[in-house]
């Protein structure tokens, strides 16, 4: 198993969508997020008559022996809100013995603005994601036979404010409130025997966050309570995971009967390993890679590195400017893109592989 080539393909897929050229929150694109692999809560499905789905399920195939172990992660966004606010009122409640300011914050206390500017940078309401990863140890595959392994998992709600300060005068100019609802789901995890030393693995991902009065509440609200860009990475050791795609003759029928729900499992690593598969809300083909040419993460698949670094290399100074105050990843996209070498770009540009001497 290579961890790094496996890690690169699954943050691809975990930030695809996340924010898309122009990398500004003012982009109409970047109003409504749109991102493969989001589970909402199960309330919410019901009242959207199943078209949010709530529920991802996994099913592949796996050869083993007595001593197979299978060990299970899943990872997700869990999106919270930021809001910038114009101070109205103190909201400072100092405490001398501490070197820094602790403070309450009320409506009372502050404007919500679109964006404010303070020392020469800029601060925009917009929505933010932290990564979450609920994990399932290693159990042992054929002792797991018709006995479901079952995780719950939930993530409290939290609000995190910071002051912000003209740096001139000392005093509050405004506050970057950032607000993240509660969620919790389950993660159930079976197998059962497929044939001989086979055995086909189940794994479902449900979220079970409660969500009052669905019916009335905005796509928006329930993204909130969402796990966006929800995929699985699966390894099993002492054991080998069957391609779906390409399976041997004799578990072909066994492949087709495999049940996969808005996810897909494909072989990721090294070329010809089979000890892991990433289970992806994006179609993919069994050892996907990230090419070569990219020099870094751009989030949006449907593009060409190419394309997107010299649109970005463009922008005006001031789009930079709300490009650089959008969040810390596309901040790094802007500076990555600025000093990016002209020898990088030009292998962005294109590559002949795989050329034949055959006539």
């Amino acid at each position: 198993m290579n961890p790094s080539l496996i890690e690169k393909i699954a943050d691809a897929v975990l930030y695809e969508g996340y924010i898309l050229y122009p990398y500004r929150p003012s982009a109409v694109k970047n109003q409504q997020r749109w991102n493969f692999g989001a589970l909402c809560p199960e309330p919410y499905s019901v009242a959207q008559g199943g078209t949010e789905a709530w529920t991802m399920q996994t099913e592949c195939l796996v050869r083993t022996n007595p001593e197979s172990t299978l060990a299970l992660k899943v990872r997700f966004l869990h999106l919270l809100t930021r809001e910038v606010g114009e101070i109205v009122a103190d909201c400072r409640l100092p405490i001398a013995e501490c070197g820094h300011d602790l403070f309450e914050v009320s409506d009372s206390h502050f404007a919500l603005v679109r964006a404010l500017e303070v020392n020469g940078k800029l601060f925009q309401t917009w929505q933010e994601a932290v990564e979450r990863d609920v994990l399932l140890p290693a159990a042992n595959v054929e002792r797991a036979v018709n006995n479901q392994q079952k995780c719950w998992f939930t993530f409290p709600a939290s609000t995190a404010v910071e002051l912000l300060r003209n740096d001139d005068t000392g005093e509050e100019a405004g506050v970057v409130v950032r607000r993240q609802q509660a969620i919790e789901g389950t993660v159930e995890l079976s197998s059962e025997r497929a044939g001989e030393s086979t055995f086909k693995i189940s794994a479902s991902i449900l979220n079970r966050t409660p969500l009052a009065d669905a019916k009335e509440k905005s796509r928006d609200e329930a993204l909130m309570r969402s796990f966006v860009s929800t995929h699985t990475i699966l390894n099993v050791h002492n054991g080998a995971f069957v391609s779906l795609l390409d399976p041997p003759e004799a578990l072909r029928e066994a492949a087709t009967a495999c049940n996969n729900i808005g996810t897909y499992p494909v072989l990721v690593g090294e070329e010809g390993s089979t000890d892991c598969m990433l289970s992806s809300p994006i179609i993919l083909y069994d050892y996907p890679q990230i090419a070569p040419e990219s020099a870094g993460a751009l989030f949006d698949g449907t593009e060409i590195d190419e394309i997107l670094t010299l649109r970005i290399m463009t922008l005006t100074d001031e789009e930079k400017r709300e490009m650089r105050g959008a969040d810390d990843r596309a901040r790094q996209i802007l500076e990555r893109t600025e000093i990016l070498p002209a020898e990088q770009l030009m292998k962005m540009h294109g590559a002949m592989k795989g050329v034949s001497n055959k006539s």
